[in-house]
């Protein structure tokens, strides 16, 4: 397809050269573009076709790289990366290899700061903007740009409410979607909409009120408007704030339709919009249905049972709960925080909260997990979805640091099921009562096929159960990794030699299993899909330590002490020794022949 434009940008000095009544036909085949190729190569969609107005006008008016623009959240930059230099590679975008699915700045000069999570545009962009000055360099600008609901953060209203008693030079641009990932929630969003109804509340503005210079709200789809007013900002001393309103999908109408389901809707037709991937009806369901469906069975029957999620109803799946039992169900937005404190303070008051949040943002509530739940012993039930590596959304998003950062906090049961159906008998388990907090970890993707009408049974916590009997090496696992050592031992012939028991707990360890199986073999294997410093392997290493048991071979198996980049998750595992072919090796190299 001619791209008469687009084929003539290489960097945004390009697109410099252009006439402003060249840039909406620059934005339409840029559109165009960016639905080609994740089309057929999947990705992030809505929410980078919804600022491809607001993108061209920023490198158009400003000064990049020079000038320094922070994304947030990162899967907004599609375009950024197409104009800055990426476009030829711009294909291998979240591929094993290629280019991240989010701005990184070891990978491009014009990527400010690498950006996966949420809300941290105001912070880095601040500190950016102080060091600027504090170095003299006066005419540089520093620009944030918070989207897809990033600004309800806790992070994001420290950072205004430091650059607001500052005189750096900020300007905060926010992408007014209504959306996340789904809809916005909370106040603030309320407040936006008022503001963008024209009502009363805008001579009561938030954002004047924290010392900005605020303006808008603006068409963000109307290039004329939002470069005349970028290059007004400019000249304005001090911390900026401006408000632009974008539709989220915008110019693809199955996107603009269905924003949550085109957020990342997988490979689909460019043309008509509609998804390619039809789901089997004998697929085994996705660990987060498990989790969602189960939740509301169990609600059901115990009417204290509350879930919540910061942000994350669809993709956690506690949609389902939000939908058939909506006053005991919350969605308080981008905000782990105060999403695990809310947690806590229901527990303390008899209700039982069922916490559930991505295992790689949970790293952004530490402090609460700790201070507020397990040192005051609450009974909260973390469900951490995404455990282990996700895939092609790269560093910023593998679960492979919880077993390790979870394991070192006091009254904290952490527990990883082998598969679905140990994920309903532990959430029914939990909920019966518990005198502690439990963190349930569990990946994305699909394990095994579900009779929904079978009985819950209770798990002891504690206990770990054998898989597979043998007589020279033992396999310990933990969580579903457990079904890659069995996919890896049942390809060696006479594997009678191989012992296998998935452990289930990492916290408490069941020491009076460990203690026979350390009396009974001399070369013992972990296996897990969380990182190797300071996770199950280690603890199990402790346990030999602690008890004297020496002259045993415990050989680890785990991720490395490496930042994993994007890629399927076989090519992950692959890459890092962690598939059932590398696994075999490893088992067959311990057995005496």
């Amino acid at each position: 397809m001619s791209r008469d434009v687009l084929d003539t940008i290489f960097y945004p000095a390009d697109i410099r050269k252009l006439s402003v009544a060249k840039l909406p036909q620059l934005a339409q085949e840029l559109r165009e573009f960016i639905i080609d190729i994740v089309a057929a190569k999947e990705g992030h969609l809505g929410a980078s076709l919804g600022v491809v107005e607001l993108t061209i006008a920023l490198h158009y008016v400003f000064d990049t790289p020079n000038d320094l623009l922070v994304w947030d959240v990162g899967h907004q930059a599609y375009g950024h990366k197409i104009l800055t230099g990426r476009k030829e590679i711009f294909h291998t975008n979240r591929q094993f290899g290629g280019i991240s699915g989010f701005p990184k700045r070891s990978e491009s000069e014009y990527d400010a700061f690498g950006v996966g999570h949420s809300s941290t545009s105001i912070s880095a962009a601040l500190g950016m903007a102080i060091a600027s000055k504090l170095k003299g360099e006066t005419k540089k600008q520093h620009i944030a740009v918070i989207g897809d609901a990033s600004i309800a953060s806790g992070m994001a209203f420290e950072g205004l409410n430091h650059a607001g008693v500052t005189d750096a030079n900020l300007l905060i641009i926010l992408n007014d979607n209504a959306m996340g990932i789904d809809p916005s929630v909370g106040a603030l969003k309320n407040y936006l909409t008022a503001i963008k109804k024209d009502k009363r509340v805008r001579k009561h503005n938030i954002i004047e009120a924290l010392n900005f210079d605020y303006s808008g709200p603006i068409d963000g789809h109307d290039l004329t408007a939002v470069i005349n007013e970028l290059k007004r900002l400019k000249s304005v001393k001090g911390p900026k704030f401006l408000h632009v309103i974008t539709t989220k999908g915008k110019g693809l109408q199955k996107a603009e339709e269905d924003q949550v389901k085109y957020h990342a809707p997988g490979k689909f037709d460019k043309v008509t919009g509609e998804t390619l991937s039809k789901p089997s009806l004998n697929q085994a369901p996705k660990y987060q249905d498990v989790f969602g469906l189960t939740l509301v069975a169990l609600a059901k029957q115990n009417n204290q049972i509350v879930g919540i999620t910061p942000a994350m109803p669809t993709g956690s799946s506690l949609k389902f709960m939000l939908d058939e039992i909506p006053n005991r169900a919350f969605d308080v937005g981008i905000a782990e925080q105060h999403a695990v404190t809310l947690a806590a303070g229901m527990a303390t008051q008899g209700m039982v909260p069922f916490c559930t949040i991505y295992s790689t943002f949970l790293q952004r509530a530490y402090d609460q997990v700790i201070h507020d739940v397990a040192l005051q012993k609450l009974p909260v039930i973390f469900c951490l979805d995404r455990a282990g590596l996700v895939g092609e959304d790269g560093a910023t998003h593998h679960g492979v640091f919880d077993l390790a950062y979870l394991r070192c906090i006091p009254n904290l049961i952490i527990f990883a099921p082998l598969n679905e159906i140990e994920l309903r008998n532990i959430m029914y388990t939990a909920q019966l009562g518990l005198a502690l907090p439990i963190a349930i970890r569990y990946p994305r993707g699909r394990g095994v096929t579900i009779n929904w009408q079978q009985a819950f049974e209770p798990i002891e916590i504690g206990t770990g159960q054998l898989i597979k009997e043998g007589t020279e090496i033992v396999v310990l696992s933990i969580g579903t990794i457990g079904n890659i050592v069995k996919e890896a031992y049942d390809k060696i012939p006479h594997n009678d030699k191989i012992a296998h028991y998935d452990m289930r707990f990492v916290k408490p360890l069941d020491k009076n299993l460990l203690h026979q199986i350390f009396k009974k073999f001399d070369t013992i294997i972990t296996v897990e899909d969380g990182t190797i410093v300071g996770g199950f392997g280690s603890a199990v290493l402790e346990f030999a330590q602690e008890h004297n048991y020496r002259n045993k071979n415990v050989r680890r198996l785990g991720i490395p002490d490496v930042f994993i980049e994007h890629g399927s998750t076989q090519e992950l595992c692959k890459s890092i020794a962690l598939d059932p072919i590398s696994i075999k090796k490893v088992l067959t190299s311990f057995i005496r022949t």
